[in-house]
């Protein structure tokens, strides 16, 4: 290993990031710094809590506790791994490979560099403290043949993060043709929601289908162990096939005197790792020569005299040339060219891919069981709660309406149109993904819970007053602090510290922006429980108002709000049009 090459480019690497917080007036550098020592000081809470815990609580538990406990960290850890799965096939190298590849520099030392720095997640610094915490504490309980624990945990930490480098770097590859890097990200976004979701269904769903089906034909207490028994085993059996799982199985016989389990797991888990990281580095230098590309062989058709065929004008509007009636053309041409190039884009298709899955994977959990005995005044409540929870998925286009057109922005600074058209065309854009989730959503509920006709269309009335809202608010932060979104993902680019922290209240304030839209429910609850009469439909009449208000409120702020974008639109174009390195 050469460390003066190696102490060079760190320092360059380090120098790189002073620059950027420096451009961002130090804030993001405090707020760098406060989210790693709060990480740190949380992974040292945990690593003492397992310590105390194991030390003192599970020096006569039984094998199988501690072979649960084991499993229990080990699914932890895989799930909160997989969180942050696609956050870590996203990011960029902290050293690029690509602009040392005309330098003598040796690019293995830089590739190791690039898979320790990877290892900075928040899943690791919690979950590795824990295990070691458990591993020293179960030393100190139960005697020193525990201390292979250790090196198990160890290197099956390392083997889950290898194969993922591995996977970072086939992905890389197979994405630089564009004709796959849509399948691809769509392929990930399934993958990773139904892989983090399967627990949620087998025990909410599944299980719980079969729980009821059981309590139903089982009714000897003694049979019924005898089955669970009978599942356990099965689980067992199956950990000696699944590596990830070898960890609790060490673990159990480690605390039954058998050391063979543990070591036979170490060495297994260290030798899927080696190779896992062997084939990230193969494939990675290869990426990098050019040699894998997943490019698509060009096919030479021969030449010849073959008679163009003229083929015959289309006829019909296309969807660029919809109109909306008193809805201006302009803004409707902004509108319909939003949408067609969010449809268009894999990052927008793959957030609402991911925001539809969870829809679909929670409403099987609710919808799938008996609907509750809930009472009239209740109900309301659960429709604008479901309402509000459709508009959700449209916080990251609203408060960004920009952040997604990147150099397209300059087509917008240098077009005629009034800057209010332009605000009332990017949020019709929005339009038809919030109110198509929420009519969906509103329906399933209101057959679910029978929902009276009255409270159905209140929350019909309070989705648009929701709307509404939600385009006003998005309008004023779209302009005061707006952030690019890197192509073909969702995450921003290194943002500066007052819009990172700008896009965090934004996120934990959402409730309260929604809060408006519960008044008309809780108007009607409270004129109930007076006493008043039933017949006058508090819930409808102030839904009504309240999309009325919102309404003129929305149209009387386009003016202010397009006068004001119209004086920052300079600043706009320098953020969403600059890459950071």
């Amino acid at each position: 290993m050469n460390w003066e090459q190696l102490k060079t480019v760190l320092w360059l690497r380090w120098r790189l990031t002073r620059n950027q917080w420096a451009r961002s007036g130090g804030l993001g550098a405090a707020i760098a710094v406060l989210v790693g020592l709060g990480a740190f000081v949380l992974g040292g809470i945990c690593f003492v809590g397992a310590l105390l815990g194991a030390a003192f609580g599970l020096a006569q538990a039984s094998p199988t506790v501690i072979m649960g406990i084991w499993f229990g960290v080990t699914a932890g850890f895989l799930f909160f791994w997989m969180i942050g799965l696609l956050t870590e096939l996203q990011r960029s190298e902290t050293i690029d490979l690509q602009r040392l590849m005309h330098l003598p520099v040796a690019l293995g030392q830089m590739f190791i560099v690039n898979y320790l720095v990877s290892h900075f997640a928040l899943s690791i610094i919690i979950v590795v403290p824990v295990m070691l915490g458990l591993g020293i504490g179960l030393v100190i309980a139960r005697g020193p043949e525990m201390v292979l624990l250790i090196p198990l945990a160890l290197s099956m930490v390392f083997m889950i993060t290898a194969w993922t480098y591995c996977l970072r770097s086939w992905l890389a590859a197979m994405m630089t043709n564009p004709r796959r890097r849509r399948t691809v990200i769509m392929g990930i976004t399934f993958m990773f929601i139904l892989l983090s979701q399967g627990p949620n269904l087998y025990f909410n769903v599944i299980h719980r289908q079969d729980h009821h089906s059981s309590q139903q034909s089982i009714t000897n207490q003694e049979t019924r162990r005898t089955a669970e028994q009978e599942k356990l085993n099965q689980l067992l059996a199956a950990q000696k096939f699944i590596p990830p799982l070898w960890l609790p199985l060490g673990a159990q016989g480690l605390a039954e005197g058998r050391a063979l389990p543990a070591l036979l797991g170490t060495l297994g888990c260290l030798g899927i790792g080696a190779l896992g990281l062997r084939r990230a580095y193969r494939s990675t230098v290869r990426f990098y020569y050019g040699e894998s590309g997943g490019k698509a062989p060009t096919r030479i058709k021969p030449a010849g005299t073959a008679t163009a065929v003229v083929a015959p004008a289309r006829t019909g509007n296309g969807f660029l040339e919809l109109r909306l009636p008193a809805v201006p053309e302009q803004a409707v041409a902004l509108a319909l060219a939003t949408f067609r190039s969010m449809l268009r884009a894999p990052e927008v298709k793959m957030a609402w891919a991911s925001s539809s899955l969870s829809m679909v994977i929670v409403g099987a959990m609710v919808f799938l069981r008996s609907p509750p005995h809930l009472s009239d005044t209740t109900k309301p409540f659960v429709a604008t709660g479901v309402v509000a929870f459709s508009i959700f998925m449209l916080v990251q286009f609203l408060a960004n309406q920009f952040g997604f057109d990147r150099d397209g922005f300059r087509s917008l600074i240098l077009s005629p149109a009034d800057r209010r058209l332009i605000l009332l065309g990017k949020n019709l854009a929005s339009l038809p993904v919030g109110a198509t989730f929420g009519a969906i959503l509103l329906t399933l509920t209101s057959v679910w819970l029978h929902l009276a006709l009255l409270v159905f269309v209140a929350a019909l009335f309070q989705l648009a007053a929701m709307l509404l809202i939600g385009g006003l608010a998005g309008n004023l932060l779209s302009i005061l602090a707006p952030y690019r979104i890197q192509p073909g993902s969702m995450k921003p680019t290194k943002m500066p510290g007052l819009a990172m922290l700008v896009m965090f209240l934004c996120q934990m304030l959402f409730p309260a922006a929604m809060a408006p839209a519960f008044v008309p429910p809780l108007a009607e609850l409270l004129w109930r429980l007076a006493g008043w009469p039933d017949v006058v439909p508090v819930n409808l009449v102030l839904s009504v108002l309240l999309a009325a208000l919102a309404a003129v409120a929305y149209w009387q702020t386009l003016g202010p709000l397009g006068r004001l974008l119209q004086r920052r639109e300079t600043k706009i174009l320098g953020v969403v049009t600059v890459e950071v390195e």
